[in-house]
């Protein structure tokens, strides 16, 4: 499906990350080894699965998050800054940036493992009316596509839960994909190996 939106949520504090790693650590610029081989950012890997893959890419972040938008302006990346509260009032506000997109898929900044091909596959099982979730070994992962029918109820989100009741409420497109990746987030620095 072409005119996707692909939405990067990075606007949490990484408090999990921060604990173990330090109080100034930030999780998104921490360096990993990527599966394409190449030492970059966490966000770098993720901004790259989309490469190509999607018509615009819109990263959501703090205003005061100055290493993630620095990092942004260097990738290229649109970035949108709010105050978020939650998963929910990032997404809402993603969505209401980018209204005139055919669809969105919502990916976390901390998941750097996702490879390109699945975000490929998951454009082209996307519609109008879908809720695409990759699946890896039975269980849900990210990024979660949302057709263009679902954009009115993605921008009147608040809070915590981000899209959670969209999932439940509405039937899901299951996409079989053998990418752990779609799993891996790096909620601790141990995560920053993959060994999916």
């Amino acid at each position: 499906m072409s005119g996707v939106c692909a939405v990067l949520l990075a606007a949490g504090l990484g408090s999990r990350y921060r604990e173990r790693a330090g109080a100034e650590a930030d999780k998104l610029l921490a360096t990993c080894h990527g599966r394409d081989g190449s030492q970059r950012p966490v966000l770098e890997h993720a901004v790259r699965a989309f490469e190509g893959q999607v018509q615009r890419l819109l990263l959501v972040t703090r205003p005061d998050n100055s290493g993630v938008l620095a990092l942004a302006r260097l990738l290229d990346v649109e970035a949108l800054t709010l105050a978020s509260t939650g998963m929910g009032d990032s997404l809402a506000a993603a969505v209401r940036h980018t209204a005139d997109s055919a669809g969105w898929l919502i990916a976390l900044g901390d998941m750097p493992f996702v490879l390109p091909a699945t975000v490929g596959r998951e454009v082209a099982a996307l519609d109008d009316d879908a809720i695409v979730v990759p699946t890896c070994d039975g269980q849900y992962g990210h990024p979660v596509g949302f057709g263009r029918r679902h954009g009115p109820a993605l921008a009147t989100l608040s809070g915590e839960r981000g899209a959670r009741r969209l999932l439940q409420d509405n039937p899901l497109r299951e996409l079989a994909v053998d990418d752990p990746g779609v799993l891996w987030d790096v909620d601790s620095p141990d995560r920053l190996v993959f060994t999916g």
